[in-house]
């Protein structure tokens, strides 16, 4: 049994304002859903973790529970393409939401750029 806290409608609503705000109200499926990660690096076992996913486009986003505020997350496209904020683990859910979707925005912005090129 995992000893991460589940996620609460607070954090839920959290993120969702923030998905809300960049791709418009209720355009995005936002799932609870239960991921495995090695919350050390010293770890050798895996923890069960209670994690928000989301996709958009050809893009999926995670973001994962670790602790009673703590946040980690990605977003990826496939599996050579993962990509994480840089950050190792945020305390606010919101700050971790908002700073994903910066990313993964430049991200985007990059990716074309490098097409129309």
């Amino acid at each position: 049994m995992s000893k991460i806290p589940d996620i609460t409608d607070t954090e839920k609503w959290a993120v969702r304002s923030t998905l809300d705000e960049r791709w418009g109200k209720d355009k995005v499926d936002l799932e609870v859903v239960d991921v495995e990660a090695r919350l050390s690096k010293a770890d050798r076992e895996l923890t069960e973790c209670p994690a928000l996913y989301w996709e958009q486009g050809d893009c999926h986003f995670v973001l994962i529970k670790t602790g009673e505020s703590a946040y980690r997350t990605q977003f990826y496209y496939r599996n050579r393409e993962q990509y994480g904020t840089g950050i190792h683990e945020y305390e606010n859910i919101g700050d971790c939401a908002l700073s994903l979707l910066r990313l993964q925005a430049d991200h985007e912005l990059k990716r074309a750029q490098e097409e129309d090129a």
